[in-house]
């Protein structure tokens, strides 16, 4: 959702870059005292760590919930154990998001934030931390039957556009626009009201309900909500279901092909949240799961106050699948909350930063600020970032300087980040220094800088996501957890975290006894909603609930997923399956029939898509599928004319160049030079991306090259015979004298002759011409030639380097 970037007072970052001071909107919790009877049991001493300390303040429970007070009395003051009496069975240990206390402030009861939802979420992260320190979580989860479905004629959203630009888009165009459009003075996603008629009906397919028109959220949020009414609420909800209706109206139904062999349907509702539980967060002091889903505020549910609750600004969008994607925009801590960082992590010395992080593209550089806590652009105490192909993280300590640098960065060759979701933790303590896992493997790069303390920290700066807090070098892309920890991380730590995943799943078990004839026999599915456009199935899985079923010798062929009465149109994964249930069936686990996972294209949303499977084979079951005969091809069109030349990109460059000099491109000199130019140089081979900045860029290590050869012992058989020590009048008075430091260079970098099969030499066509790259060479040696007095002392060395540098640094290199 887009949101108009406040305009906020600024303070000095400490660098000369203005940070951008975001209000502190959860203030700390006033505390509360007990000096009451001591607990009598561990478990007592358990419930007053983590439910009595976090909720007994008197703007959380402790307002009403004590002795004299409203009933239960779970925060007493007075006595501990009548406190664990009366909170006992408000609290599930087995199962904590279904406690009481949960489920009654999730409900709205007395939450002490703008969402419920969050403040439901702290909650359950207090029982989950009870749960773990008794031994009492547990991660078994139990398969139970789904409410069954028969798959049923359906509508879906077709192709065109045209039926919802002739009904429910005149409405939201006229009364929705001076907010839900991109050109609104203060725009606001979903741009359902947008000027584009195919990006508006993108944005309101998830807000309209084809089969009850009645409960689409744009009637909703008139009728019920009473959302920016243009005239008498009810009336306009009416008018609005009206659209919507006569759009419906429009749609014929998909009906099911009666051939298939089908399961039973499902919503993605109807399935078993499949938590596997099990994160490591024991030590997390900020937390963010992104499950508001909308607002402006992203809630920390660490529990561990004063919670650095984020501010969105700019392009932000929510992710219906847990998450926040960042398209310019920003999320920042207020700098008083975000103290919680340097007063915590100063006084351990290490911490973790953990996100799934999704990059936009591999193009960022910056390096973009995916994670910050800084205070402008060359100032910080730490930083996760993004550099094309690289992540990258600072840290200041005692060994680097206020910026973090030397900064720990992946390997070039590793392409560690890539455009799609990964799991990024990056660690720190005082004896094993930075460290950076992607996908749960510790990437090996070696920290630069000596592990040292975290005393030269400073505690004024802000938490941000998605880019400086001084709003510069802005990272894009989708954020779906972040966790700063207070301790390093194992590698032990960071595999079980990445195992364990991102977002809200569901196991959906779709039924196919009668085809089977297997009693409660079921393919299942681990399902998620990814984005805001499609679902993630993976895991099939054949499974029976009868612990006594014996399956062996179904045979499983041809398996698609069908979405609101038809097969979706991509993402059969399945499509060539072809196994039976064998030895490896385990009763109660079942048997896995597929690695593989694929995305189906969200519809109507998850509360109203119904899935279910098609089967060309199901046990004796089958349906001969007729492909249809594909479409004649298009004429090609013609391309633009294509270059039959390239470039060289930035590692062939460099070894191009160790090549042609014969310098190591391990030398000292060498390698500084490098690090500082490698990402000025080309990183495709296509000429037409060439900019002139490469060229700088490759002139620049020509150049270090050149000089590094000439400076060295081994000039004199590079060039062999050529007088060094002469002086720049007599060195290249002859054509002969000037050949000794042409013809090398030219011999090492074009090879121009050729010895062909029938003993003939020639020059490669395609070669440039040595005529011309030896009068360009010469003119170079006439200019440098012309000097006088002390401007000609030392001449002769640099005229090498000179010529060396225009050969080296040409399209010689540069054209592969």
């Amino acid at each position: 959702m887009f949101f108009a970037a406040a305009i906020l007072s600024a303070c000095s970052g400490g660098s000369g870059q203005d940070t951008e001071e975001l209000p502190n909107t959860n203030p700390p919790s006033s505390g509360a005292s007990y000096s009451g009877p001591a607990p009598e049991t561990d478990d007592v001493k358990q419930y007053k760590r983590y439910i009595w300390d976090n909720l007994a303040a008197e703007n959380r429970c402790g307002s009403c919930h004590v002795e004299g007070g409203q009933s239960p009395h779970f925060v007493r003051g007075d006595d501990i154990n009548a406190a664990y009496d009366a909170g006992r069975d408000l609290v599930n240990l087995a199962r904590p998001a279904e406690s009481r206390l949960v489920t009654k402030v999730g409900g709205g009861h007395n939450c002490w934030l703008s969402s419920a939802d969050a403040c439901a979420e702290i909650i359950t992260n207090y029982i989950e931390e009870w749960a773990l320190a008794s031994g009492s979580l547990t991660n078994t989860i139990t398969l139970t039957a789904p409410v069954e479905r028969t798959v049923g004629a359906s509508k879906s959203f077709p192709t065109s556009s045209g039926g919802f630009g002739g009904t429910v888009y005149p409405l939201l165009r006229t009364y929705c626009a001076g907010c839900h459009s991109e050109d609104a003075g203060t725009a606001q996603q979903p741009y359902f009201a947008s000027a584009n008629l195919e990006q508006a009906y993108d944005a309101a397919k998830s807000k309209m309900n084809l089969d009850n028109p009645a409960n689409s959220r744009f009637s909703l949020r008139l009728g019920k909500e009473f959302h920016n009414c243009w005239d008498d609420c009810d009336a306009n909800e009416a008018e609005m279901t009206a659209a919507i209706q006569a759009f419906a109206d429009s749609i014929p139904l998909t009906q099911v092909d009666a051939n298939w062999v089908i399961s039973k349907a499902l919503l993605l509702t109807d399935g078993i949240v499949a938590s596997s539980g099990g994160r490591v967060e024991n030590n997390a002091i900020a937390l963010y799961e992104f499950k508001t889903g909308s607002g402006t505020t992203a809630y920390d549910t660490s529990g561990v106050n004063p919670a650095i609750d984020l501010t969105l600004t700019g392009d932000v969008e929510w992710l219906g699948s847990w998450g926040i994607q960042l398209k310019g925009g920003k999320a920042q801590g207020a700098t008083a909350t975000s103290r919680k960082l340097y007063d915590t992590l100063s006084a351990t010395g290490e911490y973790t930063i953990e996100a799934w992080v999704a990059p936009a593209n591999v193009s960022q550089e910056g390096p973009a600020r995916i994670v910050t806590y800084s205070g402008g652009n060359d100032i910080r105490n730490f930083t996760l970032g993004q550099a094309l192909y690289n992540y990258t993280f600072q840290n200041r300590s005692d060994s680097t300087d206020a910026d973090g640098m030397p900064a720990l960065i992946t390997d070039d060759m590793a392409e560690r980040a890539q455009a799609t979701l990964q799991h990024v933790v990056a660690t720190y303590d005082p004896i094993e220094g930075r460290k950076l896992y992607v996908n749960g493997e510790f990437t090996g790069d070696i920290d630069p800088a000596t592990a040292e303390l975290l005393s030269t920290w400073d505690d004024t700066f802000a938490l941000a996501l998605g880019s400086e807090v001084s709003n510069d070098n802005k990272w894009e892309g989708s954020v779906r957890l972040l966790a700063i920890h207070s301790r390093a991380l194992s590698a032990e730590d960071v595999a079980t975290n990445y195992a364990v995943g991102v977002g809200e799943k569901y196991l959906l078990l779709f039924k196919v006894e009668e085809h089977t004839g297997i009693p409660q026999s079921y393919v299942m599915f681990e399902v998620q909603q990814f984005d805001n456009y499609g679902y993630l199935f993976s895991e099939p899985t054949f499974v029976s609930l009868d612990d006594n079923a014996d399956p062996s010798g179904i045979a499983i062929e041809g398996m698609r997923i069908g979405v609101n009465g038809r097969e979706a149109e991509v993402g059969q994964a399945w499509a060539n399956l072809s196994t039976a249930i064998n030895g490896n069936y385990t009763s109660g686990t079942g048997q896995l029939l597929s690695r593989l996972g694929t995305i189906i294209t969200l519809d109507k949303g998850p509360e109203y898509d119904e899935f279910f499977l098609t089967f060309e084979r199901l046990g004796s079951e089958t349906f001969t599928r007729v492909e249809p005969v594909p479409a004649a091809p298009a004429a090609p069109a013609d391309l633009d004319p294509q270059s039959r030349i390239g470039l060289r990109r930035f590692e062939q460059i460099h070894a191009a160049l160790s090549r042609a000099t014969g310098i190591s491109s391990a030398h000292p000199d060498i390698v500084d030079t490098w690090e500082k130019v490698k990402r000025q140089l080309p990183v495709e081979s296509d000429i037409q991306g060439f900019l002139a900045a490469q060229q700088m860029g490759i002139t620049q290590l020509a150049v270090k090259y050149c000089s590094t050869l000439v400076d060295s012992p081994s000039r004199s058989s590079y060039f062999p015979g050529f007088d060094f020590s002469a002086p720049i009048g007599s060195a290249f008075d002859t054509p002969a004298k000037r050949a000794q430091v042409i013809d090398p260079l030219i011999s090492n970098l074009l090879g121009h002759e050729m010895t062909w099969h029938d003993g003939s030499i020639s020059q490669l066509a395609v070669a440039p011409d040595l005529g011309a790259v030896e009068t360009e060479l010469n003119s170079l040696i006439d200019t440098m030639e012309n000097c006088s007095g002390s401007d000609c002392t030392g001449r002769t060395e640099t005229t090498v380097k000179a010529v060396c540098a225009a050969a080296m640094g040409s399209a010689m290199i540069l054209i592969h």
